[in-house]
């Protein structure tokens, strides 16, 4: 049994935000009000001065498992997740062999079992990401699969897109789309424009990405499936998911906290560990992204956790391939670059990081009640550290060395700490 005691309860979800104490006990929350330490307790948490929240839920990593266990897999995507407040993330399925088919879908989900936080999968849309078949999407939702995404690669096809629209509108998972049109992307990673005309690339277009974003989001006014729109990242973008949910499209758009932090100008200065897919934009667009959240155009903070090796990142600018890992800085830099910079409360960032990914993927998670199941983070909003060593596997992140706000001190799932960082420790 274990006592939160002090902590300032945030829960987005019910408006709750009050100094309580928490009871965890087999796995769930069952007290929560005033009550002394005791014997009776095998863990009491110091909560004092904290901030006690619902786990975090991240909606797209890449573990990297199977076939690329290089950069990442289970165990130290697990762990990552853990360090950064998330008790459940939901891969996606460009892994070798694809995740295209029950056999591959529930190797990972026994795999995963025995991990200790939610690890959940994603499935392709199309068989081996080659936008030509769809998938058995049936059976791989009926497997456990939480909905599909072809992520990394987009699918061109349109009737294709039509028709796993209706399927999924049939099943009732969601579709995730990766946005960038292989025709209006001179070379991935960098923003076509100064930056890439810089550091000696054409560059990729954020055309490339609002032409896919127009298409899907009148596909899905069409069959009245439910989309997501992975990575966003343009000013135009932002404002075509405002149109499109004003004309009653059933679409979720995500950012990643690298995409409201920075922009173009980080390719200089970080070099290859800036480049990732979509590119970071201009500062008008990091405005706009951020204003997308405020206005809640924008519903999901998602990392697009994307490890990879330092022999990868160290091929140079054109050929070192895209994506940053998120996962143990994401909290910390919307604290930072949100938070503290007057943009969003902290209950507002919580709820992008929590209750809205829940809601996508239908989990019945992301919230603090009495029978709910004990996932909790609870953090220091004010502590300030450098970003320097990781538990991922790879170390490809551009804001090592930068100073951040907001420390994760525990993370609890199921009822079970999973990790402590006063100990800098990780159960597995």
């Amino acid at each position: 049994m274990i006592l939160i005691k002090d902590g300032r309860v945030i829960d987005p979800k019910s408006g709750m935000d009050e100094t309580l104490d928490l009871i965890i006990r087999d796995g769930t929350i069952t007290e929560m009000g005033k009550f002394q330490k005791s014997d009776d307790y095998d863990t009491v948490i110091d909560a004092r001065g904290k901030i006690v929240a619902p786990g975090l839920i991240d909606v797209h990593v890449h573990f990297r498992d199977p076939g690329f266990t290089h950069k990442e897999d289970l165990e130290s995507g697990a762990r990552a997740a853990a360090a950064g407040g998330y008790t459940t993330v939901v891969c996606m399925a460009n892994t070798n062999p694809v995740v295209d088919c029950k056999e591959v879908l529930c190797d990972l989900q026994r795999r995963a079992s025995s991990l200790p936080i939610r690890v959940l999968n994603a499935a392709a849309v199309t068989v081996g990401l080659k936008s030509r078949k769809l998938t058995d999407m049936e059976a791989l939702k009926q497997a456990g699969a939480v909905g599909f995404t072809d992520d990394g690669i987009p699918i061109q096809d349109v009737k294709l897109v039509l028709e796993a629209m209706r399927k999924a509108k049939q099943l009732g998972v969601p579709l995730s789309f990766h946005e960038e049109d292989p025709d209006l992307v001179g070379s991935p990673g960098i923003n076509a424009g100064k930056i890439a005309q810089a550091v000696g690339v054409p560059g990729a277009s954020s055309m490339a990405e609002e032409t896919l974003i127009a298409r899907d989001c009148l596909l899905a006014l069409e069959t009245g499936a439910v989309i997501n729109i992975q990575h966003i990242s343009s000013k135009v973008s932002v404002e075509l998911v405002r149109m499109m949910k004003m004309l009653g499209v059933k679409v979720y758009a995500e950012v990643t906290p690298h995409h409201f932090s920075l922009n173009q100008e980080a390719v200089l200065e970080k070099g290859t560990f800036a480049k990732v897919n979509p590119p970071l934009r201009t500062e008008e667009d990091r405005y706009a992204l951020i204003r997308g959240l405020k206005d809640d155009v924008i519903d999901i903070i998602a990392t697009d956790h994307a490890p990879h090796s330092k022999e990868e990142k160290a091929e140079g600018i054109l050929k070192a391939p895209s994506g940053l890992i998120g996962l143990e800085t994401a909290l910390a830099l919307g604290i930072t670059y949100l938070v503290r910079q007057g943009h969003m409360t902290l209950p507002h960032l919580l709820e992008k990081m929590t209750v809205k990914p829940a809601k996508l993927y239908n989990l019945d998670s992301g919230t603090i009640k009495i029978g709910g199941r004990a996932d909790l983070i609870v953090f220091d909003e004010r502590e300030k550290w450098v970003a320097e060593r990781f538990h991922s596997k790879s170390e490809n992140s551009p804001f090592i060395g930068t100073e951040l706000v907001g420390k994760v001190k525990y993370t609890i799932c199921s009822g079970r700490v999973v990790y402590q960082e006063e100990e800098g420790t990780y159960e597995s």
